[in-house]
C-alpha cells in the first residue's frame, strides 16, 4: 500500500506539506491528530468520503487507513458517532451538514439531525459551577426556580429554563449556559483544521478554487464568536430591535443585567419546533402562509438589514401557537450571524432579480464583474451553462425539484468556470438553503 501511494505521487507531496504544518512541533495536538485519524479509521469515514473516487492521491492516502475497521453500523449513525467522539466543533459541523438534505442522503440526514439538540448534556455540577463562576454566587440565590435538566444540549453550550426572583420581576426565562474548558478543545482543532485545509489545497483538484483555509478561517472566526455569550446576547438585541415592529417574527429579550460571557439570560419564549408539520396543523397554523413569511423574513435580513440569523437549522426555529402570536416564527440560537456590505448586497439582488427574469446573460455577466469568474470568461459560454442548470426547474412545484441534482450540476458549471468560493457568503448560501 506504501509503494502505491508513493507511485501516485501524493507521498512526496503529502509529506513536504505535513513538514510546514506548525501543529506537529505541539504535543497536544499531535495527540488530537492521532485521536481524529484514529476515529476516521474505527468508523471508516475515509471510506464513505471517497467512495465515489475510484482513484487519486487521497484514495491512496485512505489505503493507509483500512485496518482494524469497525462498520457494523449503519453509514449515518456511524458518522454521528465518529463526530461526537471527536468533540464539539465536529459536532458541530455535523450540525452543519444535517440542513443540507439537498446533498446529503436521507439516511446520514436524519441520524446526523439528531446532533441539533441531542447532544449529551454536561453534568449538573459544573452547571452550577459556571454559574456561580458567573455571578459570585449560587443558582439558588440568582433565580427563584432553576430546572436541573437541561431543555437542550448542544455542541458548544446548554439551556435550562429558570424563573426569575420576584425583586427582578419574576419572568419565566432561558439560561444558556457555556461548556466548561471549550477554548483549549477549539484551539486544537481549529489549528488541525487549517492544515487539513492546507493539505487539500495540495492534494485536491479542486483544493485552490474551494479555498478550503479561508472557508475554514470564516468557521473559527464565528466558533470564536459563540465562545462569548455576550456577543450573542448582542445579536439578539439587535434581530429584536430590527423587528420590533414586526407581525412575522418573534425574538425574545434578553436580560442583560444577568448576562456574561459564560451565561445569557433571556426571555422563554413557546411555541412548536418549524419541522413539526403534524402538529403545527392540528395548532391551527396555515403553513402556505408560514412558508411565505419565512421566504420575506430572510429576504429583508439581507436586504434591508444587511444582518440575519445565520444557524436557522430546526433546532433554532419555532413557530408560535398561542391565540396572540399564532403562526409568528421564533427566532433562537443567536451565535452564528451574517452580515453584508453594499457591495454584497447589490452583488446578491442583480442575481436574484436576474435569476428570477430568467436573464442568464445577467447572471453572468454579474459573476465575471464582481471578479468570482476569470475577467476572460466568454459571457455567452457562461450564460448557456447557467440555463442549462436553471431552466428545468422554473414553473415546477418544490417537491418535483431535486435540489441535490440541481447544485451537483451547480457545482460542475462552477468547476468548468473556475468560479471562486466567495467564504463571506457560505453563511447566506447555507441560511437560503434552510430557508
Amino acid at each position: 500500500m506504501a509503494k502505491a501511494l508513493t507511485e501516485s505521487g501524493a507521498s512526496a507531496v503529502i509529506q513536504d506539506t505535513l513538514a510546514s504544518l506548525p501543529f506537529l512541533t505541539h504535543p497536544m495536538r499531535l495527540f488530537r491528530l492521532a485521536k481524529i485519524l484514529s476515529v476516521v479509521r474505527r468508523y471508516g469515514i475515509d471510506e464513505m468520503i471517497l467512495e465515489h473516487e475510484p482513484t487519486g492521491r487521497l484514495v491512496a492516502l485512505s489505503r493507509l487507513l483500512r485496518f482494524g475497521r469497525h462498520c457494523e453500523a449503519p453509514r449515518g449513525e456511524r458518522l454521528r458517532q465518529a463526530l461526537e467522539s471527536l468533540g464539539p466543533i465536529f459536532v458541530k459541523f455535523g450540525q452543519v451538514l444535517s440542513t443540507r438534505r439537498d446533498l446529503l442522503p436521507l439516511d446520514i440526514a436524519d441520524e446526523l439531525a439528531k446532533l441539533q439538540d441531542r447532544v449529551p448534556p454536561f453534568p449538573s455540577e459544573l452547571v452550577h459551577a459556571q454559574i456561580q463562576a458567573a455571578y459570585g454566587r449560587p443558582a439558588s440565590e440568582v433565580f427563584a426556580e432553576f430546572d436541573e435538566t437541561p431543555e437542550a444540549s448542544a455542541s458548544v453550550a446548554q439551556v435550562h429554563f429558570a424563573k426569575l426572583r420576584s425583586e427582578d420581576g419574576g419572568h419565566e426565562v432561558a439560561v444558556k449556559i457555556l461548556r466548561p474548558d471549550m477554548e483549549a478543545v477549539i484551539a486544537h482543532d481549529l489549528a488541525l483544521l487549517d492544515s487539513a485545509a492546507a493539505l487539500l489545497e495540495k492534494v485536491w483538484s479542486d483544493g485552490k478554487r474551494l479555498k478550503p483555509r479561508e472557508v475554514v478561517a470564516e468557521f473559527a472566526k464565528y466558533l470564536y464568536d459563540e465562545l462569548d455569550l455576550m456577543r450573542e446576547a448582542a445579536n439578539a438585541s439587535q434581530l429584536r430591535r430590527n423587528f420590533a415592529d414586526s407581525t412575522l417574527l418573534l425574538v425574545p429579550e434578553v436580560y442583560w443585567d444577568l448576562c456574561t460571557t459564560t451565561v445569557m439570560v433571556m426571555e422563554r419564549m413557546r411555541g412548536l419546533p418549524i419541522s413539526q408539520k403534524a402538529m403545527l396543523v392540528d395548532a391551527g397554523v396555515d403553513l402556505k402562509s408560514l412558508s411565505k413569511a419565512g421566504v420575506e423574513i430572510f429576504f429583508t435580513q439581507v436586504f434591508r438589514d444587511g444582518f440575519f440569523h445565520a444557524d436557522m437549522h430546526p433546532g433554532n426555529i419555532f413557530v408560535a401557537i398561542d391565540e396572540a402570536n399564532r403562526g409568528k416564527y421564533i427566532a433562537l440560537d443567536f451565535g452564528i450571524v451574517g452580515t453584508l456590505t453594499e457591495r454584497d448586497k447589490d452583488y446578491l439582488a442583480q442575481n436574484f432579480l436576474a435569476f428570477f427574469r430568467r436573464d442568464y446573460r445577467r447572471v453572468a455577466e454579474a459573476h465575471i464583474e464582481a471578479g468570482w469568474a476569470p475577467a476572460d470568461t466568454r459571457a455567452d459560454e457562461f450564460e448557456a451553462a447557467i440555463r442549462a442548470v436553471c431552466e428545468p426547474i422554473f414553473d415546477r412545484p418544490l417537491r418535483e425539484i431535486s435540489f441535490g441534482k440541481v447544485l451537483l450540476r451547480l457545482f460542475q458549471t462552477s468547476r468548468r468556470f473556475n468560479v471562486e468560493i466567495q467564504p463571506q457568503l457560505e453563511k447566506k448560501k447555507k441560511t437560503l438553503l434552510n430557508i
